[in-house]
């Protein structure tokens, strides 16, 4: 079998990239065949594949409605329609898997996989195609009005921002997309989380939904039995993730506890101006930041938009660390609140710091936690699991495309409802 995975981005950015990853690097040791389909970019890992990719585009940087040919791109690319057909005749691939391709690649290149009779699967990693701003959050409280396919939501709130092109942009987006039927040649949806997968299917049918949760290499990850009794979050560094609440409880404790915040993101130099008495490490990865969540008492995921099945939780976890999460998406699924960790309300400083104060005041309570948590994640969250899963989903789907008429007696399910649609 001939799997192409496609991302926007083909470096470490954040937690989709591990999952895609650890998905390729999963499937290579069983055997399968792996090609790549991303946006150049210099951060990039090698890829065989690379003069396929698409052109850079960092809607970041400018406004994405400055032109009408960055607006319309943002919206359908036909580099990356083109690009990936290329790519496709070239591989011959069994199937896609697509992960995080918003905007840089968008939704088109579903159906043009699909126009070459080649199935697709789509990992659900945020909540982009029932929310057109990702987060189903309005003005700091959640909001699922856009959820059965009324998008029109995101042009009479300002959940999309102050502009109200920008709001335009993201409407159109989504309703493009809605009347192109991209999503409807989705073969299989993989959501993470059951709070993710109860999420969409006030648009998709359930019944091409998989609940695959993500996993992690247990393997060169061994619980270390003491710490050195700091906080930790580690992490993107931006508003929705929470860490200026972390930040400004640490500060209103009179920083009496050690916070590490390890990480990178958009805020990083203003909370490092706003919060002096926090340590900031910068970006780790691999060794450095495992050797720092070794040496963590308690990790804190203080996120404040709707997580879904949080890399930084189960990593945690997997290294028998306490953790306390705000109780939010995803997280009370990894999270059992005075088992394994502590929730607390999103945004809740005071709360926050109950819990990190009961967990560093008590090493045999921290043990305790940190025992179950590490047990959860044998348990329920390995990346054999994890794979064994994707790879029965895999051999499903190209087995039905084989034998096409066989699956049809065998299931006689509709693979292209799409709950609550309707046309532009």
């Amino acid at each position: 079998m001939k799997i192409l995975y496609a991302n926007k981005y083909f470096f470490r950015n954040g937690g989709s990239e591990v999952v895609m990853f650890d998905e390729i690097a999963l499937m290579k040791s069983m055997g399968v065949e792996v090609i790549h389909f991303s946006m150049s970019d210099p951060r990039n890992l090698p890829s065989p594949t690379a003069a396929y990719f698409v052109s850079s585009r960092d809607y970041q940087s400018r406004s994405i409605v400055s032109s009408l040919e960055s607006a319309a791109s943002f919206v359908h690319s036909p580099e990356a329609v083109r690009k990936i057909s290329a790519l496709i005749r070239a591989e011959q691939p069994d199937l896609l898997h697509c992960h995080n391709i918003y905007h840089q690649l968008t939704p088109s290149i579903i159906s043009a996989a699909a126009n070459l009779d080649i199935p697709v699967v789509l990992t659900f990693h945020d909540l982009k195609p029932v929310c057109p701003v990702y987060t189903q959050m309005r003005e700091g409280a959640p909001c699922t009005k856009c959820a059965p396919s009324r998008f029109e939501n995101v042009l009479l709130h300002k959940c999309g921002g102050h502009s109200l092109p920008k709001r335009l942009l993201l409407w159109l987006e989504a309703r493009y997309h809605q009347a192109a039927g991209s999503y409807q040649n989705v073969s299989a949806f993989v959501a993470p989380s059951r709070f993710l997968r109860d999420a969409v299917a006030a648009r998709f049918s359930t019944s091409r939904i998989e609940c695959i949760p993500n996993g992690i290499d247990l393997s060169g990850i061994e619980v270390v039995p003491s710490d050195q009794g700091y906080v930790l979050y580690f992490g993107r560094i931006t508003a929705d993730k929470g860490v200026a609440t972390l930040l400004q409880a640490h500060a209103d404790d009179g920083a009496k506890w050690r916070l590490v915040v390890a990480g990178t993101g958009p805020q990083l130099n203003e909370y490092r101006q706003r919060f002096p008495m926090a340590e900031f490490t910068g970006f780790l990865s691999g060794s450095a930041l495992g050797s720092c969540i070794d040496q963590a008492a308690v990790v804190v995921v203080p996120s404040e938009m709707t997580e879904n099945c949080s890399m930084a939780i189960i990593e945690a976890m997997a290294h028998g660390k306490p953790v306390v999460a705000s109780h939010i998406g995803g997280n009370p699924e990894l999270v059992r609140d005075g088992e394994t960790g502590f929730l607390f309300p999103p945004k809740h400083r005071h709360s926050l710091t109950e819990r990190i104060q009961l967990l560093l005041g008590d090493a045999d309570l921290r043990k305790r936690f940190g025992a179950a948590a590490r047990k959860v994640i044998e348990e329920e969250y390995t990346i054999a699991a994890h794979g064994q899963a994707l790879l029965a989903l895999y051999t499903s789907l190209v087995q039905r495309r084989k034998h096409p008429a066989v699956a049809a007696t065998a299931t006689q399910l509709p693979v292209n409802a799409e709950a609550g649609s309707s046309p532009l």
